[in-house]
């Protein structure tokens, strides 16, 4: 790709006298991108050109607005878990654990008599 990418390089501004009629496609083919490429896939920019307004949540709590080079909402800084005392640290720790869903099935009586909705039919 990087060979390719050089010889569109060369050929587009170093102007040479020698044509290429294998290249020339690859010259004349522009892309369009539009605000449709967006909502698809993820911009694929390392380097965004501006900063965006972001809020920084410090370990113990407060936070901050700032500008961000990234479109973030949020960033929250991580807590030192040896600052704290021992029982700040389990019930931080309990947290981290993923809750268990209790499931609670109700057992339905089952006292449904077909017979009674049904009607005899009369003999012709």
């Amino acid at each position: 790709m990087n060979n390719l990418r050089s010889a569109v390089y060369l050929l587009y501004f170093c102007k040479p006298k020698i044509s290429f009629p294998s290249l020339l496609p690859l010259l004349s083919q522009t892309v369009r991108h539009n605000s449709n490429r967006a909502t698809v896939a993820k911009v694929g920019r390392k380097i965004h050109t501006r900063l965006y307004p972001t809020m920084m949540v410090l370990p113990d709590g407060s936070t901050i607005n700032i500008r961000y080079k990234e479109p973030r909402k949020i960033i929250t800084l991580p807590l030192d878990l040896n600052s704290l005392s021992e029982e700040e640290r389990r019930a931080r720790l309990v947290k981290r654990k993923p809750k268990m869903e209790v499931k609670v099935e109700e057992e339905i009586e089952d006292d449904f008599d077909a017979s009674r909705y049904i009607q005899p039919r009369r003999q012709r």
